[in-house]
């Protein structure tokens, strides 16, 4: 038994969508959870920069003495996946994960993925599709006006703005016939009843959040490091008062966070 907490960062609200799989999944689980709110959004950012800002994240989390750490951003995972992988605690992205899942996907109608134009542009969930799926039509695409809706409180399916977003950014994904759509950056799982709406029921949305934390619970499991009170902590380089209404809102249950000062890229 490992009572140590589990540490799960991303760039604002979208890691909430991890936190809430893995508090699902295994409710007895301690768990710190940073957001990044004062950068967000990760997905304008230069690969550059998102190297030395996985590294401060991981570092900040380490210093809770965490087990384990979640990369819930898919942004830091196609981008920075050398570093989630090199860091002294046990790390893990939601890229791979994710791709597995899509990977099982049946038939050869094209699969989708959607992500954050600095996962796209960096190429990685392509790749990494493309070798377990070689012959299948990948149709992936940037959507970088959907992060900043949700940072905005804009998540509801019914939501013009979202859905003209939505409706915009996936008719290529529509047009081709997709049979299922990677949820690549973990602020999607959010409005994942918009993409649905749009896209359609046979459409299997799968989420890299879920995938992540299903990935986390195995490893371990494994190991035997599972164990704690079920205790929440969340942290914010952003607005604390704005975060925690915003997360109590996504989680249905009332989150206070503290804040943590903002961190220069340097």
């Amino acid at each position: 038994m490992d009572n140590r907490a589990i540490g799960i960062f991303d760039s604002g609200l979208g890691g909430l969508t991890a936190a809430a799989a893995l508090r699902e999944l295994m409710p007895g689980e301690n768990i710190i959870y940073f957001a990044d709110s004062a950068r967000v959004p990760y997905g304008a950012k230069s690969r550059d920069e998102l190297l030395i800002i996985a590294r401060q994240d991981l570092e900040l989390l380490s210093s809770f003495s965490v087990k384990f750490i979640i990369a819930a951003c898919g942004t830091v995972s196609s981008n920075a996946s050398r570093v989630l992988e090199s860091f002294p605690v046990p790390t893990i992205g939601v890229l791979k994960p994710g791709i597995r899942e899509m990977s099982l996907i049946p038939g050869d109608s094209p699969l989708g993925i959607i992500a954050t134009q600095a996962s796209i542009r960096a190429g990685a969930f392509r790749r990494e599709l493309e070798r377990l799926c070689p012959g299948r039509e990948i149709i992936d695409l940037p959507c970088p006006r959907f992060v900043p809706l949700i940072e905005s409180g804009h998540t509801g399916a019914d939501d013009p703005e979202l859905k003209e977003a939505v409706e915009h950014s996936l008719a290529p994904a529509k047009e081709a016939g997709i049979a299922a759509l990677l949820l690549g950056c973990t602020h999607y799982g959010i409005i994942a009843q918009a993409i649905e709406n749009f896209l359609g029921s046979g459409v299997k949305l799968v989420s890299a959040s879920h995938s992540a934390a299903q990935a986390a619970k195995l490893w371990l499991e494994q190991r035997g490091l599972t164990g704690g009170s079920g205790e929440a902590l969340y942290y914010t380089s952003g607005d604390a008062g704005e975060f925690s209404a915003a997360a109590s809102r996504l989680l249905g249950r009332e989150i206070r966070a503290g804040h943590l000062p903002p961190m220069d890229i340097k």
